[in-house]
């Protein structure tokens, strides 16, 4: 994908509707594409590359989030606890707290690094039968 803001809402959309065709409750999809938002955007701030690699991978019981971009510096994105005013920060503190687990490794003898999140994937709520209505020929 292009380091461009467009990126974001294309990751966005494609995530919903994969996970919505593969039948995930709402919830999951709904926190999924939260994390797919944070991360893509994450690569678009820090990155110095104009290609980023996002990869979504589903299992039965973990939806896995993956961006792969060029680091614009060595250091890894870090949790932050940003003051009440600040701007930016809080981005991988949605990822933390809506994800079982997340990390960021670096992709070997490059300069890119890949900032992966997994959310635990659970069951959708059976749909319920219609509601009786109690008219004629029902017993």
């Amino acid at each position: 994908m292009p380091t461009t803001p467009a990126s974001v809402r294309t990751a966005r959309h494609g995530v919903r509707e994969l996970l919505t065709a593969r039948g995930v409750g709402d919830d999951d999809c709904d926190n999924a594409v939260v994390v797919t938002s944070e991360l893509v955007t994450n690569a678009l701030t820090h990155s110095s590359g104009d290609r980023m690699v996002f990869r979504l991978v589903l299992t039965p019981d973990v939806i896995r989030i993956e961006v792969e971009d060029q680091a614009r510096s060595p250091e890894l994105p870090v949790l932050r606890r940003p003051g009440p005013d600040d701007q930016n920060g809080r981005g991988l503190l949605l990822v933390d707290a809506l994800s079982s687990d997340w990390a960021v490794t670096r992709v070997p003898g490059r300069t890119e690094r890949t900032v992966w999140a997994e959310l635990p994937r659970r069951a959708a709520a059976p749909e319920l039968p219609p509601p009786h209505d109690g008219g004629p020929g029902t017993g």
